[in-house]
């Protein structure tokens, strides 16, 4: 399956690139009632770097671990290496539209796991990626317009 959105954002590419590489952030984009809590990552993202994280979706716990691959200034991929899917690929990536606004891309490619518990769970949440994404494009716009992350 493949998931895909796109927004616009009134802030520069070089703004939209920090905003997204500050591990911190994810949790301030996810929308409720899923919390999440990241147990390990650096401050800014880079190259080969991994996150390990829960996402409570209500009572229930979600572990995940990614990997960060494929940065440039304009985006990069991050990968699922445990967690509830067989394959998660999601890959983040900025355009210039002009100096003052960029287009921020978002195209996720997922496989749901063989395991009958991690496929319920993964399905569960394939069906709510529109609104995570979309949910998550409000959030970058309001955040990067007040600059407050």
């Amino acid at each position: 399956m493949i998931f895909t959105n796109s927004f616009q954002v009134h802030a520069p590419l070089v703004q939209v690139a920090e905003f997204h590489a500050r591990s911190a952030n994810m949790a301030a984009i996810t929308p409720p009632p899923v919390i999440v809590r990241i147990h390990q990552a650096p401050q800014l993202l880079s190259e080969g770097d991994e996150m390990a994280f829960t996402l409570w979706i209500g009572p229930f716990p979600v572990r995940w671990r990614a990997l960060i691959s494929n940065v440039t200034a304009t985006g990069f991929i991050d990968h699922q290496i445990a967690g509830p899917f067989e394959k998660w690929e999601h890959h983040h990536k900025f355009n210039p539209v002009d100096k003052t606004t960029t287009q921020v891309n978002d195209e996720i490619h997922i496989k749901l796991s063989g395991q009958p518990l991690q496929a319920v769970i993964g399905l569960g949440m394939a069906i709510g990626l529109p609104f995570l994404l979309a949910y998550r494009g409000w959030k970058t716009c309001r955040l990067l317009r007040g600059a407050s992350y």
